[in-house]
């Protein structure tokens, strides 16, 4: 296994916060403020580690506190951040959680789901260093399951003077002979598997099932998933594993028996602590919906209840405090912590003083304008443009685009989103729909045609939905 200090390596180290919101741009138009405080906030975390041990933990994240209306980047920036550094990464509803004792989830579940991500991103990580020792394995073992006997060698019936079921020949000879046959066969099976040439013949194979995945089956169907997860870690320890024999075709069972490799090449002790360690000092959690649980001095009643209580949960994880996992206990004193919500109705001091003050760096996103949405349109990576010319090009048809087009869509967008509800580039996927329908409906008739979309075509199908706004509804 590697040395824990080694899986701390990211690329967050070799990345400037310029070269972070470069690299966010190719994904993400405007929110330039955002794109800089979420890269100062990350840059400062390669700084902390290069910290002398007195002083780093002293140094605290400074979470952030993404203020704008929906659809205009935040989650995404969060993810593409991760994704980035290839760091633990969850987003969760501040919504979903309730205060102790009502029904709901319990806040450090959020602690506890980040550290399963990041468990299993060092066992991914694990498997691809160890893939070549697994995979020779398994093939070693698969081929002892072909050759039908058991896989130590066997040797032949030899001449003993004590033994009558013993042969008449010296053993020098026949235990050469036999291993030279032996070694032939599996150098032969070894080429046919290698061809594909077994992958659907069956062989009869050794599995072990737990009693705990029955119990899995029983929380899950209640709808009491994490207490179900910590129920079968419990009982996988403690009840024995059952093996029965299957038979299943070659190509099922190198995977079957790769995974048992993997079983007994890697540590799992080893992972749980890398798992913690690196959600402890490279974790972040994206806490969305923080507006919906705003709000001092509510009534006591009715889905106001926890509100408050929610956010005095909330206050100890994002200050720093021990919670307990299956892999062991966490800190989250140096976990950042990044909140969004649209605060439309609520206000940012509606939240508790005291979890306002965990979050000083805040930033408000901008609505998205006609510009915004043509470059979301045409520049970033994977653009809607790029997606739907690759669909439809898997059936023959070849799609293009006019640059006026492009530009009426997003100013479509930018009308539909002020005359009705804003939610930001999220009102492109609507639009890219009703334009595309027919087109998408007639594509396989239509293959090997080129179709183009005028500014004429994206007129006549969007302007029906543009219909003035009723305004009897504000005439008393």
């Amino acid at each position: 296994m590697n040395d824990p200090d080694q899986v701390m390596e990211t690329s967050a180290g070799a990345l400037t916060p310029r070269q972070i919101v470069a690299e966010l741009n190719r994904h993400i138009i405007g929110q330039h403020a955002a794109k800089r405080k979420v890269a100062i906030a990350l840059r400062n975390r390669w700084r902390r580690q290069q910290l002398p041990p007195e002083i780093r933990d002293e140094v605290i994240p400074k979470n952030i506190l993404m203020i704008g209306p929906t659809g205009v980047g935040k989650t995404e920036i969060a993810r593409r951040l991760a994704k980035l550094v290839d760091a633990p990464f969850i987003k969760v509803e501040a919504s979903k959680f309730t205060e102790v004792g009502y029904v709901g989830r319990d806040c450090e579940s959020m602690v506890r789901e980040l550290v399963d991500t990041a468990y299993k991103m060092v066992k991914a990580r694990a498997e691809r260093e160890m893939d070549a020792r697994a995979e020779a394995i398994a093939e070693e073992r698969l081929i002892d399951l072909l050759l039908g006997g058991p896989l130590e060698r066997v040797r032949p019936t030899v001449f003993h003077p004590l033994n009558p079921m013993s042969g008449d020949e010296g053993p020098a000879r026949n235990i050469a002979e036999s291993d030279d046959s032996r070694q032939r066969a599996r150098e032969i099976l070894r080429r046919k598997l290698a061809s594909g040439e077994y992958d659907d013949r069956e062989v009869e194979l050794a599995v072990s099932e737990s009693p705990a995945e029955v119990m899995m089956g029983v929380f899950n169907a209640s709808g009491m998933e994490e207490i179900g997860m910590n129920m079968q870690e419990i009982l996988s320890r403690i009840a024995p594993k059952r093996t029965r024999n299957r038979r299943v075709k070659v190509r099922e069972a190198r995977k079957v028996l790769k995974e048992q490799a993997f079983e007994e090449l890697i540590d799992r002790d080893a992972l749980a602590r890398q798992a913690v360690e690196r959600t402890e000092e490279e974790g972040i959690i994206f806490l969305d919906e923080i507006d919906k649980i705003a709000g001092r001095g509510a009534p006591g009643h009715g889905p106001d209840v926890s509100r408050e209580g929610v956010q005095r949960d909330i206050l100890p994880i994002v200050e720093g405090s021990v919670v307990m996992t299956k892999y062991g206990a966490v800190r989250t004193d140096h976990i950042l912590f990044i909140a969004a919500g649209a605060f439309h109705v609520a206000k940012v001091s509606d939240l508790i003083p005291e979890l306002q003050g965990r979050f000083p760096i805040r930033v408000e996103l901008e609505s998205l304008q006609a510009d915004d949405f043509e470059k979301i349109l045409r520049e970033t990576d994977n653009s809607l443009l790029v997606q739907y010319r690759q669909m439809l090009a898997t059936e023959g048809v070849t799609l293009e685009f006019d640059d006026d087009a492009v530009r009426l869509i997003a100013e479509y967008c930018e009308r539909f989103n002020a005359e009705s509800e804003d939610i930001g580039a999220r009102r492109l996927h609507t639009i890219m729909e009703h334009l595309l329908e027919d087109i998408s409906f007639d594509g396989p008739e239509r293959a090997g045609q080129t179709i183009r979309v005028t500014a004429d075509m994206v007129r006549e199908r969007l302007e029906k939905f543009a219909a003035p706004q009723d305004l009897t509804r504000y005439i008393l």
